[in-house]
């Protein structure tokens, strides 16, 4: 017997529930890239110093790259059948990461080894979702896209370790 589904349901051999379980935790990581995009961003134009054109382009690729992965993620979110957060109080509600009001770094190091630490706070997450997301939740598609999520931010710390060295 055929599984009746709503109209507009994804019907990908996934439970509703899994997939909202799913959806809820990509929302999570989409705010933590959206919070890290804007970081990366603001350390783009605010970096100073004599290497400030290597870390001007170090922070400039890097914000493309995870400007990217946001795109993705809120498409793997739909194509769940969920929507994506997409505002600053969602993502503020969700995020793990910690925007900092008032003094700003002024030094390479400290922008360096502050975006690291965001890279690495993500890295953790995803590394321990990636088990329950394909056995629990049996969504082995989620599964592969995450790792390769964790594998970016897994480069890119070590290029912002090494380069604070």
């Amino acid at each position: 017997m055929a599984n009746k589904i709503k109209i507009g349901e994804a019907n990908i051999g996934i439970s509703e529930e899994n997939k909202q379980i799913v959806s809820d935790h990509l929302n999570r990581l989409l705010a933590n890239e959206f919070f890290l995009y804007t970081k990366t961003r603001k350390f783009h134009w605010n970096v100073e110093g004599s290497h400030f054109k290597s870390l001007h382009l170090l922070f400039e690729d890097q914000y493309n790259e995870i400007a990217e992965t946001i795109d993705a993620v809120a498409e793997r979110i739909r194509k769940l059948g969920h929507y994506a957060l997409g505002s600053f109080k969602q993502f503020s509600a969700v995020t793990d990461l910690i925007e900092h009001d008032g003094e700003e770094p002024t030094d390479a190091k400290t922008m360096l080894l502050e975006l690291c630490d965001d890279h690495e706070t993500i890295i953790r997450i995803l590394r321990n979702e990636l088990i329950p997301i394909a056995e629990k939740y049996k969504d082995l598609g989620t599964n592969d896209f995450l790792t390769g999520v964790m594998e970016m931010h897994e480069t890119m710390a070590w290029m912002l370790r090494a380069t604070a060295k």
